[in-house]
């Protein structure tokens, strides 16, 4: 019984790991794009610092990304920047990538 214990044990940890590294490169692309948002703002310094974190809490609205793409093409579009919504889509999945692969080579 020990071993069927120790290896749910091994699976229940590794479901959290998984998770909470899916949680961080989540959060780590949402912050990217909000850099990347901020530039074409023209936003800098703290300003593109707080658009970041802004981009980054608007994933808590809803599951999914549809909040976070919403936030920033209608932020872009508020500026009066006319960038497609497949390049945004097409930035954010470039975006997970170098997040994912970013927290992989941290951790």
């Amino acid at each position: 019984m020990s071993q069927f214990e120790d290896r749910q044990k091994g699976q229940e940890a590794k479901f959290a790991f998984d998770a909470e590294t899916r949680f961080k490169a989540e959060a780590r692309r949402n912050k990217l794009l909000g850099i990347w948002a901020a530039e074409l703002m023209s936003l800098s310094g703290d300003e593109a610092k707080a658009y970041a974190a802004d981009v980054v809490a608007a994933d808590f609205e809803e599951a999914g990304d549809e909040d976070v793409f919403r936030k920033v093409s209608g932020d872009l579009k508020a500026k009066g920047l006319s960038i497609g919504d497949d390049v945004i889509r097409t930035k954010m999945a470039q975006l997970k990538l170098v997040a994912n692969e970013q927290i992989a080579n941290e951790g």
